[in-house]
Parts: C-alpha cells; sequence; structure tokens
C-alpha cells in the first residue's frame, strides 16, 4: 500500500510536465516556421544550382517544382540501386548519376535543405512508405 502511495504522489507530481510538454508559444512556432522557411528557400535554391553538378544539368530540369519525387513514399525500394533506401540516399543517386556530381552527407545543410524543399512541396500528402 505504501508504494502505490509513493507511485501516485510522483505521478501527480510528474503530471503537470508531462501537460505542458506540448504547449508552444505562438512566437515559438512563428520562430520555427521562419527557420524552416529559410531552409525550404535555400533547397529551391540547391534544385536549381548547376553547382551540384558536373554538367550543368539541374534537379528541376527532371523534377520541376519537385515534381514526381514523391518523399511520402520513402524509405522504399528503388530499383536504381537495389534496395531499400531513404529519401536522402535517392538524392545522392540523382547528383551522381544525371547531375555527375559529388554525393551530400546526409546531414550535410545542402541534403537538409534539398529534403526540406522537396518535402514541402508534398506537404499535406499522406505518408506512405515503400508506395511505387
Amino acid at each position: 500500500m505504501l508504494n502505490y502511495k509513493k507511485m501516485l504522489i510522483v505521478l501527480a507530481l510528474s503530471l503537470p510536465s508531462v501537460v505542458n510538454a506540448d504547449e508552444f508559444t505562438k512566437a515559438d512556432l512563428a520562430q520555427w516556421d521562419s527557420e524552416f522557411q529559410t531552409v525550404v528557400k535555400q533547397g529551391r535554391a540547391a534544385f536549381t544550382d548547376p553547382a551540384l553538378g558536373s554538367n550543368g544539368v539541374v534537379c528541376a530540369q527532371c523534377h520541376p517544382n519537385a515534381a514526381n519525387t514523391h518523399p511520402e513514399t520513402y524509405p522504399k525500394f528503388q530499383k536504381q540501386i537495389g534496395k531499400v533506401i531513404s529519401l536522402w540516399e535517392m538524392v545522392n543517386w540523382c547528383l551522381r548519376n544525371p547531375l555527375e556530381g559529388q554525393p551530400l552527407a546526409a546531414d550535410d545543410p545542402k541534403m537538409t535543405a534539398l529534403v526540406a524543399y522537396i518535402t514541402s512541396e508534398r506537404k499535406g500528402v499522406k505518408l506512405e512508405a515503400g508506395k511505387h
């Protein structure tokens, strides 16, 4: 009985922090959205930047406005690569092949920007990992 009472006290004391865990101010949300939109703009710029490759080809030539990238379907099996991959791995395949450029690390700010732009263009689309 004593352990039960202790457990109730601990639960009661911790409840306010759980309730407030996901409460953000309007200022927080505005700041985070602003930072996200800045990265999306960087990704949009990179999507049309021939410097990502070596042959003048840009991402937007095959995917204007990030069309037909379907980020909501990753991870999925990608025939060109022969295995299940993440979106950033597909971006690297495109950088190496059509663009004849160098791959980017998953945590490279340019990769983050490219993925942010691609996914922002599909905002609101249902996630369907593995779909073709």
